[in-house]
């Protein structure tokens, strides 16, 4: 039989058979141990009644979190308590573009935006949205977002993002029958105190949808400074007009990148961040 792993608790894998609408508890085969092969959940398996037999290749396989086979990534990012942070957003967008997941990003908490700030923030979210990002706006009162189960169907997608942000409300808002806890933000240390302790994969129409701890360290895993640059995807589709292949838009002369953050067609932030993980990466090279 195939099927999908759906869940992974204390050594136990729940393996879902499409063809039979149905969920088995199993453990894998002793060989993938001998093989130093450990199976994920979101990984496509062979089982029998008993065991996971045989393992399909992944097209993408994240660390952290433990997941694998994703199509798109649900990213939620707080405007306010949590503020909005730019550089931890690249970050999840950059490190999703690497593994070919399609990030959609929503922007959460719009009701505690002071009128004053509306339009710097909408001018930002435009900008993402501009360069190719499907974006959603939310409140704390209003966290539904128009046709979101039609955008989940037959996608197997991540919900992520800083703890705080409202990822668990807006699971609950889908009417998943899962429980999740959800508390207020801690004005001391700025965080949410839901905390997810397994990834596990829900059904949501014909799709499904994780919940997905471990994102609260975020490295640029195996990327080099090409990777970083080809996963800014304005940046990308810019670099080939400017002078030298390879360029990475930092010193380089007749960079077009550089151009266009100078006549605000990128946004000053996108390129500052890019800079900084451009520099992130030499010094993970360096100690690895």
């Amino acid at each position: 039989m195939k099927g999908r792993i759906t869940k992974l608790i204390s050594g136990l894998y729940t393996v879902y058979s499409d063809t039979e609408d149905k969920f088995y508890d199993l453990k894998p085969l002793g060989i993938f141990r001998h093989k130093e092969i450990q199976p994920k959940v979101g990984d496509i398996v062979d089982f029998n009644d008993h065991s996971i037999t045989k393992i399909y290749p992944r097209i993408n396989d994240l660390i952290r979190p433990t997941i694998c086979n994703i199509d798109q990534a649900l990213v939620v990012t707080s405007l306010k308590e949590p503020n909005l942070n730019l550089n931890l957003l690249d970050r999840f967008i950059t490190i999703l573009e690497y593994n070919d997941i399609t990030p959609i990003l929503i922007f959460s908490k719009w009701d505690l935006i002071k009128d004053c700030e509306k339009e710097e923030i909408n001018n930002i979210i435009n900008y993402y949205n501009k360069i190719g990002y499907t974006t959603f706006i939310t409140s704390t009162i209003d966290k539904m977002i128009p046709n979101l189960k039609e955008i989940l169907d037959d996608k197997v997608t991540v919900i992520t993002g800083e703890s705080g942000t409202g990822k668990s409300s807006l699971i609950n808002e889908l009417g998943l029958d899962v429980v999740l806890k959800t508390n207020e933000i801690s004005k001391a240390l700025n965080r949410g105190k839901h905390t997810t302790r397994h990834t596990e994969l829900l059904r949501v129409g014909t799709g499904w949808l994780a919940d997905t701890p471990g994102f609260g360290n975020l490295a640029f895993i195996d990327m080099k400074e090409i990777d970083i640059a080809h996963s800014m995807i304005e940046m990308f589709e810019a670099s080939s007009m400017c002078k030298f292949n390879g360029c990475l838009h930092e010193k380089e002369p007749k960079c077009i990148v550089k151009e266009k953050v100078q006549n605000k067609e990128i946004l000053e932030s996108r390129y500052n961040n890019y800079l900084l993980f451009l520099e992130e990466v030499r010094k993970q090279r360096k100690w690895w």
